[in-house]
C-alpha cells in the first residue's frame, strides 16, 4: 500500500506540532505516574496511549499522509 501525500504544508505543521503537545503529555503523565500521583497501572496505559499516539502523529506529518483524510473525511488543515 503505497502512502499518497493527501496534506499540505499548514497541515504538516499542525500534526507536527500536535505530535510534540502529545509527546511532552505523555512525558509528564509518565513523571506523575513514577511519583505516584496517578496510580500506577492507569497512569502507565495513559502514557503509553499518549507517546504511541505522539509517534503515530508526528509519523503523519512526515510521510504528509493523514489517516483520516485518507478514510474520505475532508479536515480543515
Amino acid at each position: 500500500m503505497a502512502f499518497e501525500c493527501n496534506i499540505d504544508a499548514r497541515g504538516k505543521v499542525a500534526r507536527l506540532k500536535l505530535g510534540i503537545r502529545l509527546l511532552v503529555l505523555g512525558l509528564i503523565l509518565g513523571a506523575l505516574t513514577l511519583f505516584g500521583v496517578i496510580p500506577t497501572t492507569l497512569g502507565w496505559v495513559i502514557t503509553g496511549c499518549a507517546i504511541t499516539g505522539a509517534i503515530f502523529v508526528m509519523w503523519e506529518a512526515r510521510m504528509g499522509w493523514c489517516v483520516v483524510r485518507a478514510m474520505g473525511f475532508r479536515t480543515k488543515i
